[in-house]
């Protein structure tokens, strides 16, 4: 088998990533990278393992829809995905679509692309709306214990700045963020509605950026019924032990620890007596939180192992 790709939204820190990893996927192919700012040049110049002789182009939305390829990953900033979906809902409604922004992650038409939550609703499915980073990090974190919790979550992040993306800012200036810690949307971010969403949950969520290039790790807290508080440990041993890419732990889980891999680790979980209930889980945001888990999301939409083209690294 094998499946083409075509990237739309290739310049950024995740655009290398997948590049790296379609390249490496022993299904997949990359058709083409679209990226305006890039166009022309070879796309190994973006990722050096990439071994074939493909040049970015700069392509228009009409021209992504008649370019026929089996998949199409987006990878535009939030806000521009739209023109590009009509296209290829128009010229090409079969190919699978997974979009990397945060357009459709709410809209009824489209599988919330979080595989450990929402496996058999991926599989075989056309368009993906690939989870945040920080998102998938909190609702590993909270799921197991969804049903017990009385109240609101809090979930309190830090992310590495290549979170912030590739576009100057100050979350991603070196200068600003050394020796530094910044808080952030601080109310009503985006991740807030969406974890909110996906485990059913009323949630507080607090980002910020701290001087590391990549990763990311949450602490998520919230009174649950004191009746499980004894049982939450066994909770997450039976939600995640056959999971592929959860590591559980005793210990809390940390950024650097998670950085360069496909999986979230999740640690420190515990409960006490009044029902205090405390987890933590990693990832590395450019990875699980988003390359890695588009492959994931690729790998159940055509009916592959889960694992395919994502070995540990």
């Amino acid at each position: 088998m094998s499946i083409s790709i075509g990237l739309v939204g290739a310049r950024g820190y995740v655009g290398r990533e997948l590049i790296d990893l379609i390249n490496a996927h022993p299904e997949l192919s990359l058709a083409y990278a679209s990226s305006r700012e890039l166009a022309g040049k070879p796309v190994s110049g973006l990722s050096p393992s990439f071994d074939g002789d493909l040049e970015f182009e700069a392509l228009e939305a009409g021209d992504v829809g008649a370019r026929k390829v089996d998949a199409i990953v987006l990878g535009l900033p939030n806000g521009l995905s739209a023109p590009f979906v009509t296209a290829i809902n128009d010229e090409a409604p079969d190919t699978r679509l997974v979009d990397l922004s945060g357009d459709h992650r709410a809209a009824a038409d489209w599988v919330y692309g979080l595989p450990e939550l929402n496996r058999e609703t991926i599989r075989n499915a056309r368009r993906i709306a690939n989870p945040g980073c920080y998102a998938t990090a909190a609702q590993l974190a909270l799921a197991p214990v969804r049903d017990a919790v009385r109240g609101p979550a809090t979930v309190f992040g830090v992310s590495g700045w290549s979170g912030a993306g590739t576009t100057p800012s100050r979350k991603n200036d070196p200068d600003a963020v050394r020796d530094n810690i910044q808080p952030y949307a601080l109310s009503g971010h985006a991740h807030e509605s969406e974890i909110a969403r996906g485990v059913n949950l009323d949630i507080r969520f607090h980002p910020s950026v701290a001087p590391f290039f990549r990763g990311l790790t949450v602490v998520a807290s919230a009174m649950i019924d004191p009746s499980i508080a004894n049982t939450v440990e066994e909770r997450f041993e039976a939600a995640y032990a056959a999971e592929p890419f959860v590591i559980l732990q005793k210990d809390a889980a940390e950024p650097a620890a998670a950085a360069d891999r496909h999986d979230c680790i999740v640690g420190a979980v515990s409960a006490d007596k009044d029902g205090r209930f405390v987890a933590t889980a990693a990832l590395d945001n450019l990875l699980k939180g988003a390359a890695s888990q588009a492959v994931q999301n690729l790998n159940l939409a055509f009916g592959l192992p889960e694992t395919t083209g994502l070995n540990p690294r």
